[in-house]
């Protein structure tokens, strides 16, 4: 048996002795590496006479081809048992009964503000709607907000695009649910335009908003629920009674404090931010800013066609999402948000 011979079967033994592929190509180095056996015979080729130079050549070619063969199939074969051992360790019994649809359930958020609505309806509010995609006027201008005015620089506003690319300043993403207030206004007196003293006006405006802002507490998009109460003897008294009310009766504690601090909003004067304490709990003994209020200003209330002499009126605003985080314990507005299933499973 010639050295080329022995090298074949040499190299068929160590591929068939590999077990796992980092060994296959071990082995295939020693025999076809850059220092490997055959590698040096190839490299010895020109040490030989011309006349003996073809045929060693060939010789040598031939074994290459033959140990380049047994080296696939042994990756073939290590591949294959390796798909097996997979199959075998992941095999699935096709009888069994499958494992079924879990229950949804609504979301957090969603059930707030359902409760929101709930609790506003049985004192006499309706709810209203609006669009999402709201124009200058109604997000500002017609909120005592008018150009250049420094309340402006409160909101970080989504203004959009027209064809060109151009920014939009008339056309935007609503910031706040107010400019429903003002819609709901304008249709009320639409409505009620023949009679000579109106009914009153007592809406609450749930619904997106959009603002450039993200953190724990911050998302881009967030909810508000916006209330107004316009009638002939409206009262900062009045205002005071329904939020409190409100308030207990949505976290269900009868001795929930809650106070007033005077505040600024351009679209109500007198304003105030309103914060409540809770007795119980890991807040226990904290005060936490909730909402925003105040009596509607006359300018608003001339912009949504009321006679400012005639009527008066209270508005506020909440943010459901805090609401609900208060509620239910959570620490981060991104949860609501992020659709993991394993946070979200805990509210069914």
């Amino acid at each position: 048996m010639n050295e080329l011979d022995q090298l074949i079967q040499a190299a068929e033994a160590d591929f068939s002795a590999a077990t796992e592929p980092a060994r296959l190509e071990d082995a295939k180095a020693r025999y076809l590496g850059k220092d490997g056996s055959l590698t040096s015979l190839l490299k010895g080729l020109g040490k030989l006479p011309a006349d003996e130079r073809k045929t060693a050549g060939a010789a040598i070619n031939a074994a290459k081809a033959r140990i380049e063969s047994a080296l696939a199939g042994r990756r073939d074969a290590l591949k294959n048992a390796q798909l097996e051992a997979q199959l075998a360790a992941e095999a699935l019994d096709v009888t069994l009964p499958g494992r079924g649809m879990t229950a949804g359930s609504l979301h957090p958020v969603t059930r707030s503000l359902e409760r929101i609505e709930a609790l506003f309806r049985s004192i006499g509010f309706d709810v209203a709607d609006g669009p999402e995609i709201e124009t200058d006027w109604h997000n500002f201008t017609a909120l005592n907000t008018p150009e250049n005015h420094p309340a402006r620089s409160m909101h970080d506003t989504f203004y959009l695009l027209d064809e060109t690319g151009k920014v939009r300043e008339d056309v935007l993403l609503r910031t706040h649910t107010s400019p429903v207030q003002v819609r709901a206004m304008l249709a009320h007196v639409q409505n009620h335009q023949h009679l000579e003293t109106m009914p009153e006006l007592r809406v609450i405006c749930p619904g997106r908003v959009y603002r450039v802002d993200s953190d724990a507490t911050h998302s881009p998009m967030f909810h508000q629920v916006e209330g107004l109460w316009i009638g002939e003897n409206v009262s900062f008294a009045d205002l005071k009674g329904v939020v409190a009310d409100f308030l207990r009766r949505f976290f269900e504690n009868d001795d929930l404090k809650v106070r007033f601090r005077p505040s600024f909003f351009p679209f109500t004067e007198p304003s105030a931010e309103i914060d409540v304490a809770f007795m119980s709990g890991a807040l226990e003994g904290r005060w936490l800013e909730i909402a925003g209020c105040g009596m509607v200003h006359p300018n608003v209330l001339r912009f949504g066609g009321f006679d400012p002499e005639k009527y008066t009126g209270f508005a506020f605003g909440m943010g459901p999402d805090r609401l609900a985080m208060l509620r239910y314990g959570i620490n981060d507005l991104r949860l609501f948000f992020e659709g993991d299933l394993r946070f979200l499973s805990q509210f069914q």
